[in-house]
């Protein structure tokens, strides 16, 4: 083997070695490459939702009254009692039945005219609605507490970083996912 070969082969050999101790000494003499993920707890919003709920129910009404004062129920009674009334006695004994009976039958057919427009109802059907609100949870983020050599840090991130976060060459969390 010629010399000037055998030099540039040592002279290879050496720049490799040196290349490499520089290379190792850099990866042992940096810090730590993660931090330790201590906790991360999740932070979660409430988020409540209203809606329209409706059913229709059956609603039971008063019918509209065409006598308010019962004028019918009163003139008919009156007018039947005052003949039963009639149908009593002699003379004026029949006269005094006759206008008794008359104002009797008259209060009865005012009051059953009123019996009759209380129980006189109509049903309908109508839509009863309610608001509700629907729960959901709606996830911000992750609290995460962390340790880099023997200090603690606390940092929020958008995502669960799991048991590890990375670290840059100058120390630094590194935050984005990749």
């Amino acid at each position: 083997m010629n010399k000037s070969m055998l030099a540039g082969v040592g002279i290879g050999i050496a720049a490799a070695l040196g290349i490499a101790a520089v290379a190792s000494l850099d990866v042992f003499t940096s810090g730590p490459q993660y931090a330790q993920v201590l906790a991360a707890t999740p932070i979660k919003e409430t988020i409540k939702t209203p809606r329209q709920e409706c059913r229709n129910v059956t609603v039971t009404h008063r019918a509209p009254v065409q006598d308010e004062n019962r004028i019918a129920g009163s003139v008919l009674g009156a007018v039947a009692g005052g003949v039963i009334g009639h149908q009593f006695g002699g003379g004026r004994g029949r006269d005094v039945a006759t206008v008794v009976g008359a104002l009797g039958g008259g209060y009865a057919g005012n009051q059953v005219q009123g019996a009759m427009q209380n129980n006189d109802t109509t049903t309908s059907t109508q839509q009863r609605c309610r608001t509700v609100y629907d729960k959901s949870q709606k996830m911000l983020g992750y609290d995460v507490t962390y340790k880099i050599g023997n200090q603690q840090g606390k940092i929020r991130m958008d995502h669960d970083p799991g048991t590890q976060i990375p670290l840059d060459k100058s120390g630094q969390l590194v935050l984005n996912k990749a």
